[in-house]
């Protein structure tokens, strides 16, 4: 600041000398006035000069010897020592002592000509200062700027919870690389100072244009003009013409301009071509929504994907209950509820149904993995035709469905406040139902639930039999969900129950199911065949058995929840469903959650690579990919299940990112996403390593990968969406004893 003001203060001292000279000048008659600065000082004696001009033409001379370039300066003490040598050249004429005060002025105008020289040739190298008119980047610097200076971090760093703007990971417009327009060079900044008060800081692409450095400038040519709405004013500063219509939406870290900035032209393109292509998957029953189509690709056979999957419809829910929220108009917004709370309903309807496969029997409460509605032409009516697994691949009954109905039913009534639905005596009859497979008695040692392969949204053998992370944490968060919901004046014995299970599940997952690098360790000495209750491998897991990749992929800060604990079994592939879920339930702790933050960011090229997100990793192949898949054509390696990329998960992610304070996390994956899903057609996955490929058997415009996006979409440009779909920590479960890795 200092600084400022000394270059302030010379160039104005300069500009006055200047104006001085010039003035002066002006006295002389133009024809004396071009004889006596074409003639050398040499060819007039002193006297001669003074008497014809009255004293003017001494001063004349010493101005035009303090007025020097600065190449002159430099080169001052060489050219007196040639003119020594050289007896033909006359030295210049000395001045008198009687102008002291002059001399002095002189010598500092010499100065201010070199500042000035210093100062017009860095402008020239450097582009031209600009502000954008009504921009929410510069708001957003100047608020990061206030803070980062009064906290003494560093302004770039963005990990910051309960901000709607701060979603770049080292910027995703780099703060280091800005235009200033500063404030006047007098005055000291105020903290508390008024936007249009305080100094303003504009992101920009760091490739646009080269520069040298930057230098303060004088407050008239760089203090912005406001108008009296405090919108800021193009104002060019510099000789570079450039042109000023600058998105600043589409700057990217690395200097281009990025397909799907937050609020660019194209980004906002794909939103509103997103919610044209949900709106036309809605599936009515007697005129009403009740659901929307699993795809709508009129390129591909229709096969099963033109019924409504119960586990589908949740993100295409989610998206109207966010989108009804900022909705002012009341009949939009029952627009937008209606199909939620009609799909709630015309599920529940269809669970009282009786369930027969091959003469079984299915329990009073399972819920159908889908339903389709046909038009009946005899008697002239909609119908409806359930699958409750009978003509799944697997024929396998889901139990995920119930789990995901509870908890769209809680994000329903906690968004529209309609609490009546659930107090229903139909709907609190469904839920306990649903409940009641989960917790009846059994043979069972662990709170964990026993399932078979395909019960979830792996819907096919991939080896997940036995107590599944994902249907474990769905479990978990649906539990959670009805214990808010059920009436406890006519439940109280079920809420006793359900209270027990929590306690037990979250103690058994995060105790036995966790894995960091601490851990790992500690399997890999294990002990085998131990016996009694002070038994440290419990499940009698063989370390041999731990897959060599499994070392490779564990990162010293990090961890995540492993897919499956049995009998001398661990399955350590990562499942992102499973740990994101567990993140939203708070099943993990607020320390694990963060661990699997930390391990998604270092395993990123595996995790996410160029297309969001694996299910799972890693691949299944050669010889375990036989024998688990049962040589499944469908899920060979790095295809669908088999470590496919899957679109729609990004909504799991962008909730788990912005609930662990991770937002960063979940922009970067949006933006990858933003470059290819809409190209692509919203295909239903990725195939490849890095998810490069549109699976060889994906269907396009699928429509949970487009209601996916809007939900994420939705919840990085407001987080306050979150709670909707997520749990604070249960703070009445015991927390089992850890030994954290380095991590925490």
């Amino acid at each position: 600041m200092c600084v400022s003001l000394l270059l302030f203060l010379k160039c104005d001292f300069f500009i006055f000398s200047i104006f001085r000279m010039t003035k002066k000048l002006r006295e002389f008659p133009e024809d004396k006035k071009a004889e006596e600065v074409a003639s050398p000082p040499s060819e007039a004696p002193a006297s001669q000069t003074s008497s014809a001009t009255g004293g003017s033409t001494e001063q004349l001379m010493l101005l035009e010897n303090s007025i020097v370039s600065p190449e002159e300066e430099l080169d001052k003490s060489a050219q007196s020592k040639e003119r020594e040598k050289d007896s033909s050249i006359v030295p210049a004429p000395v001045h008198d002592t009687s102008s002291e005060e002059e001399s002095l002025k002189t010598q500092e105008t010499v100065e201010s000509v070199k500042t000035e020289e210093t100062l017009e040739d860095l402008k020239s190298k450097s582009s031209e200062y600009i502000v954008i008119e009504n921009s929410k980047y510069a708001e957003k610097s100047s608020v990061s700027e206030t803070n980062s200076s009064s906290s003494g971090e560093n302004p770039s760093d963005t990990r910051e919870t309960g901000s709607d703007e701060s979603f770049t990971k080292s910027g995703d417009l780099d703060s280091n690389l800005c235009i200033q327009g500063s404030s006047s060079s007098t005055e000291k900044r105020d903290q508390h100072s008024t936007e249009s008060d305080s100094q303003e800081s504009f992101e920009e692409n760091p490739n646009s244009v080269e520069k040298e450095g930057s230098t303060p400038e004088e407050e008239s040519d760089q203090k912005p003009a406001v108008d009296g709405a405090g919108s800021r004013k193009l104002e060019k500063v510099a000789s570079l013409d450039l042109n000023l219509n600058i998105d600043l939406n589409l700057i990217s870290p690395a200097g281009t301009k990025s397909n799907g900035g937050q609020g660019s032209p194209v980004s906002a393109k794909m939103v509103e071509e997103a919610w044209g292509r949900l709106q036309k998957s809605y599936v009515t029953y007697k005129g009403k929504p009740v659901g929307t189509l699993a795809a709508v690709d009129p390129g591909a056979e229709a096969l099963n994907y033109n019924q409504v999957f119960v586990r589908d419809f949740v993100p295409s829910g989610l998206a109207c209950l966010m989108k009804a929220l900022a909705e002012n108009d009341a009949t939009k917004r029952t627009a937008l509820t209606e199909p939620v709370k009609n799909f709630l309903l015309k599920t529940l309807h269809i669970q009282g149904w009786e369930k027969t496969i091959d003469n079984f029997t299915l329990g009073e409460g399972v819920l159908p993995a889908s339903f389709k509605v046909l038009f009946d032409s005899y008697r002239q009516k909609d119908i409806l035709v359930a699958d409750f697994g009978g003509s799944a691949i697997g024929r396998v009954a889901p139990v995920d469905s119930g789990f995901w109905w509870i908890i769209l039913l809680r994000s329903y009534t906690k968004s529209t406040h309609d609490y009546a639905l659930a107090e229903i005596p139909e709907v609190q009859r469904g839920m306990k139902l649903i409940l009641n497979l989960c917790l009846s008695d059994g043979f069972d040692t662990f709170p964990t639930l026993l399932c078979a392969d395909g019960c979830s949204m792996i819907d096919r053998r991939m080896g997940i039999y036995g107590y599944p992370i994902e249907i474990q944490a769905l479990f978990y968060f649906a539990l959670r969900c009805a214990r808010q919901m059920l009436k406890e004046e006519r439940e109280k014995e079920l809420l006793k129950r359900i209270d027990k299970r929590i306690t037990a599940l979250s103690y058994h997952i995060q105790k036995y199911y966790w894995l960091d690098f601490t851990q790992l360790n500690k399997i890999y000495r294990y002990k085998t065949e131990e016996y009694s209750h002070t038994a440290v491998n419990k499940f009698n897991v063989i370390p041999e058995s731990i897959p060599d990749w499994v070392f490779d992929f564990m990162p010293l800060r990090g961890g995540y929840l492993i897919g499956n604990v049995s009998p001398a079994r661990m399955d350590f592939r990562w499942f992102l469903l499973g740990n994101c879920i567990a993140i939203l339930s708070s099943l993990v702790t607020v320390e694990q959650a963060t661990a699997i933050m930390d391990l998604i960011e270092a395993r990123w090229e595996d995790l996410i690579g160029e297309m969001p997100l694996k299910i799972t990793y890693p691949a299944l192949e050669g010889h375990e990919w036989r024998i688990v898949t049962g040589f499944d054509p469908k899920n060979t390696r790095w295809s669908y299940h088999n470590g496919g990329s899957w679109p729609v998960l990004i909504w799991l992610l962008t909730a788990a990112c912005i609930k662990t304070g991770r937002p960063q996390i979940a922009k970067r994956a949006m933006d990858l996403l933003e470059q290819r899903l809409s190209k692509d057609g919203w295909p239903e996955y990725y195939d490849g390593k890095t998810g490069r490929y549109v699976g060889k058997q994906a269907r396009k415009y699928q429509t949970w990968s487009i209601s996916g996006y809007l939900v994420a979409k939705m919840m990085i440009e407001n987080p306050s969406y979150l709670p909707m779909i997520s749990f604070e920590e249960e703070k009445k479960i015991a927390k089992p004893r850890h030994t954290r890795a380095a991590s925490f």
